[in-house]
């Protein structure tokens, strides 16, 4: 019995070493990536020297006005660490959304984007910028990200009235959030049908996802609430677990589904509709992260919720590192390099998926 006790708990402390290692194995290629990404631009800064003008910085270290060194640490720290940290920031909250509205409804299709909220979203941000419709004009140039903000919750609000007085199934809720999103879609179009070109152009970048024009002022909200969130999630991760067996088997567990699937919603809109208002529509890393993660460490939360993080972080960072590389020195918006890598990807996991990680 003894031999079979230190036997099981020999292969369980290889279990979790397993997703250990894969999740610090995700945390360095973050840092690597994001020292490369650091590296491109219009001035020649080599990858080591990123990271010591950073340091640098914060250790308060200042440099004659107008030097090479005064405007390499220009360009790193207002110009492309913002950037850089902007990406970390979405790929985590896509990712662990992603994660948890997938144990919410049940269902490996599921993701952030599900309930219709980037579609809300981005009809706030196109009606601000081409009609001039804010919510409040006193934030100036925030007008845009709080309209965003609150149009991307009304349909999470739509799905969470649904939920609460129709008993509808997880099915339901992303059927629901399908009509939703083609609701604001074809309000997207007619706004979009009477507009000139420039107003075209710029709304276009919130449809297809963009990281250019990110600054240290955009950072703030974004973080915090992708904080909060995935630590509460974080928090919730054997919940999850208990809530992936179905509704009567988390009931006679003592988890009220129903409430804290509602709870969950919430959290999920409300991060996604901070991020979306920032970045515009970004799609596949609440989809390709969680699937890759799962395949490799498995369908536990406790692990794959951390994984998934810093996955997504690094998927979205190597995107925009591939999106700046291709057409230099501008870049393509880093939507479209995601769903050049996120389609075929995602396909070939439908395909080879192994129905035991469910």
């Amino acid at each position: 019995m003894d031999t079979e006790k230190a036997q099981l708990k020999e292969e369980y402390h290889g279990y979790v070493f397993k997703k250990i290692i894969f999740i610090i194995f995700c945390c360095l290629v973050v840092l690597i990536v994001a020292g490369i990404a650091a590296t491109l631009g219009g001035r020649d800064i080599g990858f080591f020297e990123v990271y010591e003008l950073i340091y640098n910085h914060l250790c308060g270290v200042s440099y004659p006005s107008g030097s090479v060194e005064w405007w390499d640490d220009y360009a790193v720290w207002n110009i492309r660490l913002p950037r850089i940290i902007m990406a970390v920031i979405a790929g985590v909250a896509l990712a662990v959304g992603g994660v948890a509205m997938q144990s919410v409804m049940n269902n490996p299709l599921a993701d952030p984007y599900t309930t219709g909220i980037s579609s809300g979203a981005c009809f706030g941000a196109i009606a601000a910028l081409v009609m001039g419709l804010t919510i409040s004009s006193v934030l100036g140039q925030y007008g845009i990200v709080t309209n965003a903000f609150l149009c991307g919750l009304v349909p999470a609000l739509i799905i969470i009235f649904i939920s609460r007085y129709s008993n509808g199934s997880p099915a339901t809720m992303i059927l629901a959030g399908t009509a939703i999103s083609y609701v604001f879609n074809a309000l997207n179009t007619l706004v979009l049908v009477s507009s000139d070109a420039d107003d075209i152009s710029a709304a276009y970048l919130w449809q297809i996802g963009s990281l250019d024009g990110a600054s240290w002022g955009d950072l703030p909200l974004m973080f915090v609430i992708t904080l909060m969130g995935s630590v509460f999630i974080g928090l919730s991760a054997r919940k999850l677990n208990v809530l992936t067996l179905g509704d009567n088997s988390a009931k006679s567990l003592g988890l009220d589904a129903a409430n804290f699937r509602m709870i969950l919603l919430i959290l999920l809109s409300v991060m996604t509709a901070a991020i979306v208002c920032y970045t515009g529509i970004i799609g596949f890393v609440g989809l390709v992260a969680p699937h890759i993660v799962r395949m490799v460490i498995g369908a536990d939360n406790r692990y794959l919720i951390p994984a998934s993080m810093a996955f997504g972080a690094a998927l979205l960072l190597s995107a925009d590192v591939i999106a700046r590389v291709i057409v230099s020195p501008s870049s393509l918006p880093v939507g479209v390099i995601m769903a050049f890598l996120g389609g075929p990807l995602f396909l070939y996991l439908i395909l080879k998926k192994k129905k035991e990680v469910w």
